[in-house]
């Protein structure tokens, strides 16, 4: 079992693409010879990538720079990708607020609903019946941890990576023995570089450095895993962490505990 082939029509979509995980994702896809889709609302960041990829692996890389969290502004992408032979869709763009959502902007949080969630399932859906036609596919779901319980002031996040995490496990029963390959990348917190302590945000100050992990490692492991069909992959000290607590530990104790943390992410 192993990932699509690269072909000459077909495409390899990576939203998010623009930095963190998204970038890394599109950079160890190139280097496996994929062309690529690459997605996010910031296109000069994206055409610089493309730039970056096809002089360092001769692959294209077509940008497409959409704010997937609006519908009208998605809904052209989706269109497309439903035409397209898209052979691998990572599902990787998101966002996330932190305090109690009484007091945080509601438009924020729709969008976030909006980009964590149903986009997720507008690109998915897109993309599956050409997949299914050709028996060949690969969709690969950024979840998250924080989406196997509940979470005090990151409501919003947590219930949009649980139903993301719930999508893809189930989407990936539904496909068994077709060709279409569904794994859940489940991470905990992810960066490329230890920021400079002078800019270090709030999250980098709690947040202890042995239990970051790098993205191009996220990276590799997510789309190695992919290529194994693996239901889930769990990189990262913390992720694991949660996971088991979101599992096997009592909510009542588990949630006053971690949504604690999570309030002085929200300052």
């Amino acid at each position: 079992m192993s990932l699509p082939n690269p072909t000459e029509h077909g495409r390899a979509v990576v939203t998010g693409a623009s930095s963190g995980i998204g970038e890394a994702l599109a950079a160890e896809l190139a280097a496996r010879g994929h062309s690529l889709i690459l997605v996010a609302r910031r296109g000069e960041l994206l055409d610089a990538l493309a730039q970056r990829l096809h002089a360092a692996h001769g692959v294209t890389a077509e940008v497409r720079a959409v704010d997937l969290s609006a519908r009208d502004a998605r809904a052209g992408l989706v269109a497309e990708l439903a035409e397209r032979e898209i052979t691998i869709l990572c599902n990787n763009a998101g966002i996330a607020t932190f305090g109690p959502v009484a007091d945080l902007d509601p438009g924020y949080e729709r969008a976030q609903v909006e980009l964590n969630a149903v986009a997720v399932h507008d690109l998915t859906l897109a993309v599956l019946p050409g997949m299914v036609a050709r028996k060949s596919g690969a969709i690969l779901i950024v979840g998250s941890a924080a989406g196997n319980m509940p979470i005090p002031n990151n409501t919003t996040y947590a219930a949009t990576k649980a139903f993301v995490n719930s999508f893809s496990e189930s989407l990936r029963s539904e496909l068994k023995g077709c060709g279409v390959h569904v794994t859940l990348l489940a991470p905990g917190p992810v960066r490329t570089t230890a920021p400079d302590p002078a800019e270090a945000s709030i999250v980098d100050r709690l947040v202890p450095d042995f239990l970051w992990v790098d993205t191009e490692y996220t990276a590799k492991a997510a789309l190695d895993a992919l290529g194994r069909n693996k239901m889930r992959v769990v990189p990262g000290l913390l992720s694991k962490g949660m996971s088991v607590a979101g599992q096997y530990s009592p909510r009542a104790i588990t949630a006053p505990i971690v949504g604690s943390f999570y309030k002085k992410l929200g300052g």
